[in-house]
Parts: C-alpha cells; structure tokens; sequence
C-alpha cells in the first residue's frame, strides 16, 4: 500500500472513531427535536383550538420559551462541560431531551406545551457544544475541521428527519420518535471516552468552567462576544424566515399555502450541502475566516432576493429556502472557531454558550420584529433586521482571529 493510500487510511480510521460518531447522532438527535416543533407548530396549535393570528401569536410565545430554555441550558451544560468533563454533559442532557419529547406528545394545553418545549431547550442546549468540544480535542487539527463537519452534517439530517416523520405521523408520535431514539442512542455511549486533553487540565490546579472569566477580563469578552455575533444571521433565517415562511409567501402575494414543515426541510437539506462545502473549502484554503465571509455575503444577498425579489410561485419560494439553508452553511465553521479560540479549561463553556446564546438572540430579533411589522410590514420590518444581523456579523467576523493551524493543548 502506498504512503498516501495509508495516510487516507489513518484519517478515515480517525473521523470514524466511536466519540465522532456518537456526537454526530447526538445532534442528529437534538437538530430533529429542535426542528420538530418549527414542523407541527401549525398542526399541533390547530389540535388544541388555535386558528389565525393566533398561530403565529402562540407559535412565537413557545419559540421564545424554547429559546430560554436554550439559554440557560447553555450556560449551564458549558460550565458543567469544563468542570465534570465533556461526558457528563453528553449524558445528561440527552436524558433530559428525551424525556421532555416523550411528555410533550401528552400535552393538552399551552402551559403544558411551553413547560415541555423549556425543559427540552434546556436539554438540547448540551449536545452540540460538547459534541464540538470533543472532536476538536481528540482530532489532530490538520483535520479536525473534517471531524466537526461530520457532526454537524449528520445534526442537519435530523432536522430533514423530522419533516418527513412528521409527514407520515401525526404531532404526537413525531414527538415520541424523538424521545425514543434519544433513549436508544444513550445506550451507545457507554462505551465514549473523555478526551485526553481535557483529562490531563483536570489533573492540574487550573480554574475550569468560570464563567466570570469570559467577563472579567476585556480581550477574552471581545473574543467572546464576536465569535456569538458571527452567528446572528444564521438564526434570523430560521427563526424569522424560514419559521413563518407561510406569513412571508402571503405577503409576497403567492395564492398557494406554503408548508412551513417543508420550509424547514429544504432549508436544512440546503445547510446540510452548505456545511458541507464549507467544511471541505475550510480545509482546502486552511482558513475558517475567509470561507464564512464568502457564507455571510452570500447569506445577506439571498435574504434581500427572498424579501426584495419576492417568487412568484410556491416552487421558486421553496427554492429560495433551500439556498437560504444552503448560505447558512458556516453553522459549523463558526462553532469550530469558538471551540479553537479558548483554552480548554473553557473551551466547552464557550462552545456550548456561543450556539445558545445565537440561538436565543431569537428571542430580541423576533420582538423587534414583531414591533416593527405592525408599522412598517412584515417585508421591510424583516429586511432591516437581516441587513443589520449580517453587518454586525461581518464587524465580528473582522475582530476574530484565523485559528485554523491553532493547538488545542493550552489552557486561559
């Protein structure tokens, strides 16, 4: 066998070792959970006596408490990711999203619904960010970019895995599918190991999972609060576009009901390639930096053809959706990159953190949204808010290190 022939050999051995595959079904698992709701919103509200306005009143109100949930969980799954190790976080919020999936396909009432979607958010607030963490710190860095790529690809499956589970199942079962196979892949990790670089910090007197340590200090919250306002436009797509995709059809004058749920699937099935592209482009040009500046201008320019150049049928809409998903594609290098910018007794903090608190910036984007459409429409109100999400991520994105050849072996 050549010398080549065995290097391939040697990575694909690497990338496919159980602790990259594991934390690639966990987030298969959490997107699929996730994306659930953005799916059965409409259904599901319909079964328990909403119609209208009401729809998108109730669907925003569970969104946002989903959203807390993520917030805190975040905060709470990061510190404990540093403090107890990486495994302890991908045990525990499974767990803790599993359950919840299997008690809100019971729910029979809004307080019941949002009680649910809280306790799952905060959940599956975990998964990613220790999942990152782990691959990062097992994988040597000449590849370590192909590790997280199979993770989040793999994540992005599950969102598309919920349309159609969705499609053939009504709400509640989709609901006890998620809670099922999050039980089922528990099981699996028995058998992970913790990574060595964070067991060798542990044997060593360092503060691990302080949180004050990302506040008390100006160059490390810069770094902080750049890598989290990279994301932002990401997550105006999904929460604003993609999530009320049938509010933006109706104003764009498209006489054909728009499927949210199908929204959503094409949006992923895009983001799935795009995650995918810039993984490999990432590690061709050995940059993150340069591959989500090329993602977030591509990004700003299909959100102004989707609210500017509005399709003029349901066929050319849900086409817009899937490039939308596809520019959301730099989900994973922008994680990455927050893993690599700290040292590990807060990597897991601020990857775990970074994503939920993007997330969670839903929560502000979808008020200022909703205060200025009455006032402004729901185009113009939406055009300002991505306009003004992709310049501030483009500002952070400049503020932010290249950490592309960057060592995991260190500590803040």
């Amino acid at each position: 066998m050549t010398h080549s022939g065995t290097d391939k050999q040697n990575t694909l051995k690497q990338l496919l070792q159980l602790p990259v595959l594991v934390a690639a079904l966990g987030y298969l698992v959490d997107m699929y959970d996730l994306f659930l709701f953005n799916v059965v919103r409409v259904p599901s509200l319909k079964e328990l006596g909403f119609e209208g306005d009401q729809l998108f009143e109730q669907g925003a109100s569970l969104l946002n408490i989903q959203m807390a949930g993520m917030l805190i969980g975040g905060i709470l799954w990061g510190v404990m990711g540093d403090k107890r190790g990486r495994l302890s976080v991908l045990f525990g919020s499974i767990i803790i999203y599993s359950l919840a999936n299997i008690a809100n396909g019971m729910v029979s009432t809004i307080p019941q619904y949002a009680l649910c979607r809280f306790i799952a958010g905060v959940g599956l607030a975990g998964e990613l960010g220790a999942g990152v963490t782990l691959v990062t710190e097992i994988l040597p860095k000449q590849i370590r970019g192909y590790g997280t790529t199979i993770v989040a690809t793999l994540g992005l499956v599950g969102a598309i895995a919920a349309y159609f589970v969705a499609e053939l199942f009504e709400w509640r079962i989709s609901y006890y599918v998620g809670g099922g196979m999050g039980l089922l892949l528990l099981i699996l990790r028995i058998n992970i190991f913790e990574s060595k670089i964070f067991t060798d910090v542990k044997n060593k007197h360092v503060k691990r999972g302080n949180l004050l340590m990302l506040f008390n200090n100006k160059t490390r919250f810069v770094k902080y609060m750049m890598s989290i306002l990279v994301g932002l436009p990401i997550w105006f797509v999904v929460g604003i576009l993609i999530t009320f995709s049938p509010e933006f059809a109706k104003a764009a004058g498209i006489v054909e009901p728009i499927n949210a749920g199908k929204a959503v699937m094409l949006t992923f099935t895009g983001q799935v390639f795009g995650d995918i592209a810039s993984g490999f482009l990432s590690q061709y040009m050995q940059s993150r930096k340069k591959v989500i500046l090329l993602f977030i201008l591509m990004s700003l320019v299909f959100v102004l053809v989707y609210l500017l150049i509005p399709a003029s049928n349901s066929a050319v809409f849900y086409l817009t959706c899937a490039f939308l998903g596809f520019c959301n594609g730099y989900w994973t290098l922008f994680i990455t990159i927050a893993a690599e910018l700290f040292g590990t007794n807060l990597r897991a903090t601020v990857a775990t953190t970074v994503p939920n608190f993007v997330r969670g910036a839903t929560i502000p984007l979808l008020a200022l949204f909703k205060w200025l459409k009455p006032d402004m429409g729901i185009m113009t109100a939406a055009l300002i808010i991505g306009v003004s999400t992709s310049v501030i991520a483009l500002i952070a994105l400049w503020n932010i290190d290249e950490t592309f050849h960057k060592d995991m072996d260190y500590v803040e």
